[in-house]
């Protein structure tokens, strides 16, 4: 910018005057100006390059600074004794300025000693260590008994659901839970609201859930996300406790369960009261609707797996309620006669009967095709 704005002030002046030497002196001038002002500039280094290392020493004495009160943290740290402490401390301040005593082969030895901290006493001695891993690998069968043991207790502490029973153990007491509701109609909305507390009704209540939960609800979930099935035909297949797939004549129409068209030859015939899912308690409203609708083979089978699994818990707590009422309750208490009638159901082979009902349903659900 300056070497510009002197040409331009050159021409100006040769255009008033014809004097060469006024001209020369002026570019002289010009010229001298900017070499005073280089040698000017030259002259400010050597001022920034003492200004830039004293700054560099300013730092080194820093990290100097800070590597002395490193070693004297050490050394106070370290178990030796005080004497050679001091060497240590002696010898990191005689050193240069520079970064390298953390390197050196004086300041190792202080080191190691303020690793002792750090490092094991079994791992001094390799002789110990495999005389430990020996009798560790002895206890490793016992101590894996007691973990197991632990965490199965961990997971009963923190998921209330789950217990170590069979599952033959869950449907007795399910079993149970629906003869003392036939007796008593309040027991089941008991349990679930939380009134009963006591362990028997806490084991029968985990029971429930462990029917729906694990048994009933995870494979009408797979057999539903596998289908093409409208939400309007689930709700009404839900809905009805009773059904009857009857064949007919095959006719080319959309079926009312996917919406498609295909050859459809069976009515699925849907009747019965709705309930409640948890207290099992029936509604008399629209008690005798029913709903018939003509759907494809895939779709009828699909129904009849899904509908056993899905009404298979109210099915079995109204054969329990039926018992009740042909065997007559006695005057006697109501644990006397559940006990005395789920002793005559197990000695006639019926409880046996129903859980391999559930078994014969839950594999027909698993091993049920997917929709091509």
């Amino acid at each position: 910018g300056k070497r510009k704005r002197s040409s331009t002030s050159v021409l100006y002046d040769s255009d008033e005057s014809e004097d060469s030497d006024i001209l020369v002196r002026k570019v002289f001038a010009k010229r001298h100006c900017i070499l005073d002002e280089d040698e000017s500039s030259q002259e400010q280094q050597p001022d920034k390059t003492c200004h830039a290392e004293n700054i560099s020493t300013s730092r080194k004495q820093q990290v100097l600074a800070k590597l002395k009160e490193l070693a004297r943290q050490r050394a106070s740290r370290a178990s030796s004794s005080s004497g050679s402490s001091q060497a240590s401390n002696a010898e990191v301040e005689e050193e240069p300025l520079s970064p390298l005593p953390l390197t050196s082969t004086e300041g190792s030895e202080a080191d190691n000693d303020s690793m002792k901290d750090f490092i094991d006493d079994d791992e001094e001695e390799e002789d110990d260590d495999d005389n430990a891993d020996d009798i560790r690998s002895k206890k490793q069968p016992q101590q894996k008994k007691i973990d197991q043991i632990s965490n199965s207790q961990l997971l009963e502490y923190y998921v209330p659901h789950f217990t170590r029973c069979s599952h033959y153990e869950h449907f007795q007491r399910i079993v149970k839970a629906f003869l003392i509701n036939a007796i008593d109609d309040t027991f089941l909305s008991s349990l679930y609201d939380g009134t009963r507390q006591k362990k028997y009704a806490q084991d029968m209540l985990t029971s429930l859930h462990y029917l729906d939960d694990r048994f009933i609800q995870p494979r009408l979930e797979n057999l539903i996300s596998r289908s093409r099935w409208k939400d309007r035909y689930k709700e009404r297949v839900d809905c009805y406790p009773d059904v009857h797939i009857i064949m007919k004549n095959p006719q080319y129409t959309s079926c009312q369960a996917c919406e498609l068209n295909r050859y459809c030859k069976f009515d699925v015939l849907l009747s019965g009261r709705l309930y409640n899912s948890r207290t099992l308690e029936a509604d008399d409203f629209m008690s005798h609707d029913k709903q018939v609708l003509r759907v494809g083979t895939v779709c009828a089978d699909r129904t009849r797996v899904y509908h056993n699994l899905k009404h298979f818990k109210y099915k079995l707590y109204v054969n329990c309620s039926s018992i009740a009422e042909l065997e007559g309750v006695e005057d006697e208490p109501v644990k006397d006669t559940v006990d005395r009638l789920f002793s005559q159901l197990e000695d006639r082979g019926w409880i046996r009967k129903r859980y391999d009902d559930l078994e014969n349903y839950m594999n027909d659900a698993d091993n049920f095709q997917e929709e091509k």
